[in-house]
C-alpha cells in the first residue's frame, strides 16, 4: 500500500509563490511516478505536472511556465513550486503516486492524497 499526505497550501496574494509537498508512506519498494493535479470549484480535476522515477518531467498547459515539479527519491517526496500565483490558480491540489510493490505483492500500487487548498486572493 501507499499513502500520501500533502502540505504547504494556504492563502497567498496574487503574484506570490507557494511550495507544496507530498510525502509518501506505506509498504512499497519504490515510486515510479508522482503527479500533481488540481481541482477548482465547480470544475474537473486536471493534471498539473508529472515527474518520473528518472527525473523527467511533464507539464500540462496549466502547469507550464510558472510551475516546477521535483522529487526526492530517498525521502519519497514530491514538491510543486508555483510562482506568480493568479486567482485562477485557486484550487485543491492533489498528489498522486504510482508505486512498485514489495516483492511478492501485487502491483502497481497507486493512491491519492487528501488535497491541499491554495487560495489566491488580494
Amino acid at each position: 500500500q501507499v499513502q500520501l499526505a500533502e502540505s504547504g497550501g494556504g492563502l497567498v496574494q496574487p503574484g506570490g509563490s507557494l511550495r507544496l509537498s507530498c510525502a509518501a508512506s506505506g509498504y512499497f519498494s519504490s515510486i515510479n511516478t508522482m503527479s500533481w493535479y488540481r481541482q477548482a470549484p465547480g470544475e474537473q480535476r486536471e493534471l498539473v505536472a508529472t515527474i518520473h522515477s528518472g527525473g523527467s518531467t511533464d507539464y500540462s498547459n496549466s502547469g507550464k511556465g510558472r510551475v516546477t515539479i521535483s522529487r526526492d527519491n530517498a525521502k519519497n517526496t514530491v514538491d510543486l513550486q508555483i510562482d506568480s500565483l493568479k486567482p485562477e490558480d485557486t484550487a485543491i491540489y492533489y498528489c498522486y503516486a504510482v508505486a512498485m510493490p514489495l516483492t511478492g505483492r501485487r502491483g502497481p500500487l497507486d493512491d491519492w492524497g487528501r488535497g491541499a487548498q491554495i487560495t489566491v486572493s488580494s
